[in-house]
């Protein structure tokens, strides 16, 4: 195949962003058909070349080519939909039925998200594993904030060896996923703010575990709200074609979220403080957006 033939295919393969088993699959049908559509003009008289640069323009702009195709096979089947939404959904149950409480439950659920997460990295990274992905970092988060409840002394030795090492684990699997597909990235990061956001209502006072417990039971239905709200979005994400409405869903769905914790609990976040947090949100959309084109260059 010729080099324009060649760039051409690389083009489209760098805007495609399916997973790599439906991406393959494309690649090849489209490469037989180019080359079936190259023999064609060539047996009409046309010089390699030629033909070449002929199928370029028959074909139309790469990105565009790169952009049906994805809007062709992006959308996820209800199964794919349904076991995506399903940590979200797990979560919203525990908490607006108050299973919570006796802990047993969260460390259930931990373990079948670390196993669920493992099985669907070595499996290609599928579509359904990104919201999964996501609540394997909340141990990491709420182990950062729950540092705030040491010893002073303790607490800043803590976290001085504690960042580095969430941060470095925080930007690896994010920098992976984004080769995959920044979306990708912001489906899984979603819960983080909302998660920080009613950790920090419940309220940061006394120590840990004793506080708050009384103000936890309180918030849990709308805590489990916030979670089934989660699992309708990425139903919804799932089973989208086109990308700027999945973009928009998100964002979306995260402004409602962060709205509910607002009105549940304003007057123990104030407005400095949820400024951060939507600032925090915002950043999930726009830095693995930015970051994407250098990472996805960088890829092996």
């Amino acid at each position: 195949m010729t080099t324009a033939l060649s760039s051409y295919l690389s083009s489209i393969r760098d805007n495609l962003r399916l997973d790599p088993l439906s991406e393959r699959e494309v690649i090849n049908e489209l490469e037989t058909h180019i080359e079936d559509e190259l023999q064609e003009l060539k047996e009409a008289g046309l010089s390699e070349e030629e033909a070449a640069n002929t199928c370029v323009r028959l074909l139309g702009s790469a990105k565009l080519v790169a952009r049906q195709i994805y809007e062709a096979h992006s959308q996820g089947t209800w199964r794919q939909a349904l076991l995506a939404s399903m940590p979200h959904l797990l979560f919203g149950l525990i908490f607006a039925l108050n299973w919570w409480r006796g802990g047993s439950w969260l460390l259930i659920m931990l373990v079948l998200i670390l196993g669920t997460v493992v099985y669907g990295w070595w499996r290609g990274k599928p579509s359904w594993l990104f919201s999964w992905l996501g609540y394997s970092l909340v141990p990491v988060a709420v182990a950062g904030l729950l540092l705030l409840y040491l010893p002073i002394g303790w607490s800043w030795l803590a976290i001085l060896l504690y960042i580095p090492l969430a941060l470095w684990l925080l930007y690896s699997i994010t920098v992976q996923t984004t080769k995959r597909d920044w979306i990708y990235s912001s489906l899984m990061l979603l819960p983080v703010p909302i998660i920080i956001s009613w950790f920090i209502a419940v309220g940061l006072e006394g120590r840990f575990p004793e506080f708050s417990i009384e103000r936890l039971y309180n918030y849990a239905p709308p805590i489990g709200l916030s979670f089934l709200i989660l699992a309708a979005t990425v139903v919804t994400f799932i089973r989208l074609r086109k990308r700027w409405l999945r973009v928009a869903i998100l964002i979306l769905s995260g402004l409602i979220t962060m709205t509910l914790v607002a009105g549940y609990a304003w007057s123990r976040l104030g407005l400095p403080t949820f400024s951060v947090l939507v600032l925090l949100m915002l950043s999930i959309f726009l830095i693995p957006a930015l970051l994407e084109p250098k990472i996805r260059h960088g890829a092996p």
